[in-house]
């Protein structure tokens, strides 16, 4: 009932704006991109903030020494070399030639190592890694080496998450949002040309050198195409959808869902799924304070969910081409999807039991505040679903509506009580690369309080079954171990409640072409005519 008002009044916005009789207007040059991500750029500081516009924005200012390609292979991207020696327990990268950040200062080796070190206190993977060194130094200005105590194959992947700053940069605490945005990757982000709420802006890095190789998702040439991409930030659906249609914008990200039948008939528009994974809608926790500190009542949330729902809410009409539910802690396509553990769970909740496990929960009648974005549509419809949900089930639940940005920094900044400026739980999605096995899988990283972006729960038995899953010899065993700790994370742990899959459209001006197959928008390869 939320969202179908939410819709009408899209919907009465879109033929306001003539979305049903799109013109030829086209004002952008050839050598300029306009684009509407999926919401506000809040950080842009890709270790501290988790959100995915952060991630794609990052990609355009930041290289990485190796790249993931189409195949889910690393690549080189900013090495030229890797000698691994020492039965695997001496690896030396080599610097490619012609790497320049974006005030003109070479790349270096420090820089590497430092940018590791940071990101590897916030990602699981190379904080995994990290545990696994000896020693990680700059054997000279092109040169970085690790030096293990034990041989860690997935140390490609693990560099895959590590974004190269400059070390004066890479020096601040993982915790702490960085103040200066200097990378050497294709694009330059301008800071004049970032408005809250508004604008992003970036420019050709002139001095990038690419590689030879072709495109491949997030490794090869990565080429800029463009002199600039222009991002405009458009928190009404509508609005960004009758824009594309009359070409002033090239690119939507996540066109509304009810509006993509429409878009589809739209002359000079295409509308694609370039994703393979899908993404993991998500319910989270703030498992430090009452009530969801308390592992039973989380369980009673997660007996009463129906996948269905969220489904339906977000997608719509389009629910059964581009949706799925029955999903675990990994997204169906992945190779370590399985049924663990949801064998006991009703397969479209049951809130007559989750009713009685909240009463022998134990739960006071604490507040449950709830926080959902104002201009992010598929999160906010997860939200109202979640908070019917929370009402059915007797729980005090308080609708905390705010801009994204908003929401992201008060998830990261403060972990109290309600009453005292914090939250208890919200809704997201996971892109469904980033949680494709549990060497990758951020919120399944039961390190406790050290998580302290995303507040999951400390399980040590979670966290030697990652490491167990990391060092096991082939994928049967891998299977086995990933269906366990799905098994645990939904039946002692709760660390979030998986909402069920989507997989989102993007939609264009068909005068694009030359896209990468990624999880999430990227720009080099693409090219007007």
């Amino acid at each position: 009932m939320h969202r179908r008002s939410f819709l009408a009044a899209a919907g009465a916005g879109a033929a306001a704006l003539g979305l049903s009789h799109p013109s030829a207007v086209s004002a952008q040059g050839a050598r300029v991109l306009k684009f509407v991500p999926q919401a506000d750029l809040a950080s842009p500081d890709p270790v501290w903030s988790t959100t995915v516009v952060t991630l794609i924005h990052s990609y355009l200012v930041w290289d990485r020494l190796y790249g993931l390609d189409e195949g889910l292979v690393p690549q080189f991207q900013m090495l030229s070399g890797a000698a691994v020696t020492d039965g695997g327990l001496t690896w030396t990268l080599t610097l490619r030639d012609g790497l320049v950040y974006h005030d003109g200062e070479r790349v270096r080796a420090i820089d590497a190592v430092r940018s590791i070190e940071r990101t590897a206190k916030r990602y699981p993977l190379p904080g995994t890694m990290m545990t696994a060194v000896n020693e990680l130094v700059a054997l000279d200005d092109n040169r970085l080496q690790f030096r293990l105590k034990k041989p860690f194959p997935l140390l490609p992947r693990a560099l895959c998450d590590v974004a190269v700053m400059p070390e004066r940069i890479a020096l601040t605490d993982a915790f702490t949002q960085i103040t200066e945005i200097v990378g050497s990757g294709p694009y330059k982000f301008v800071r004049e040309g970032w408005r809250a709420g508004s604008s992003v802006l970036y420019v050709k890095h002139d001095k990038y050198v690419p590689r030879s190789e072709p495109n491949s998702m997030y490794a090869g040439s990565l080429a800029a195409n463009f002199d600039r991409i222009e991002w405009t930030i458009m928190p009404d659906p509508a609005t960004a959808a009758a824009a594309l249609q009359r070409g002033e914008i090239d690119w939507l990200d996540q066109p509304l869902m009810d509006l993509v039948p429409q878009l589809r008939k739209s002359a000079g528009v295409k509308v694609d799924v370039f994703d393979a994974f899908g993404n993991l809608m998500s319910l989270f926790f703030n498992v430090f304070q009452p009530p969801f500190n308390n592992p039973k009542l989380r369980r009673a949330v997660l007996y009463a969910t129906n996948q269905q729902d969220y489904v339906d809410a977000v997608l719509g009409d389009l629910a059964k081409e581009l949706g799925a539910t029955g999903a675990g802690v990994f997204p169906p396509r992945s190779p370590y999807a399985s049924t663990a553990g949801m064998e006991k769970l009703p397969k479209n909740g049951d809130m007559a039991l989750a009713k009685r496990m909240v009463a022998e929960s134990g739960y006071k009648g604490e507040k449950v505040l709830l926080m959902s974005p104002s201009d992010f549509p598929s999160i906010r419809q997860e939200s109202l679903v979640a908070e019917a949900m929370f009402k059915a089930l007797g729980l005090n639940v308080e609708f905390a509506s705010m801009d994204w940005g908003t929401m992201i920094a008060r998830r990261n900044g403060n972990s109290d009580l309600p009453e005292k400026g914090g939250w208890s739980s919200y809704c997201t999605w996971w892109t469904g690369l980033s949680i494709a096995s549990p060497a990758v899988h951020l919120p399944l990283w039961m390190n406790g309080a050290d998580a302290k972006a995303m507040w999951r729960p400390q399980d040590a038995e979670m966290l030697k079954m990652r490491s167990d899953w990391i060092d096991a010899p082939d994928m049967e065993t891998q299977k086995k171990i990933a269906a366990d700790l799905q098994r645990r994370a939904l039946e002692e742990v709760v660390p979030f409640v998986p909402l069920g899959v989507m997989y989102l459209p993007t939609a264009f001006r068909d005068t694009l072409s030359g896209f990468s197959k990624s999880y999430f928008p990227v720009f080099w390869g693409v090219k007007r005519g």
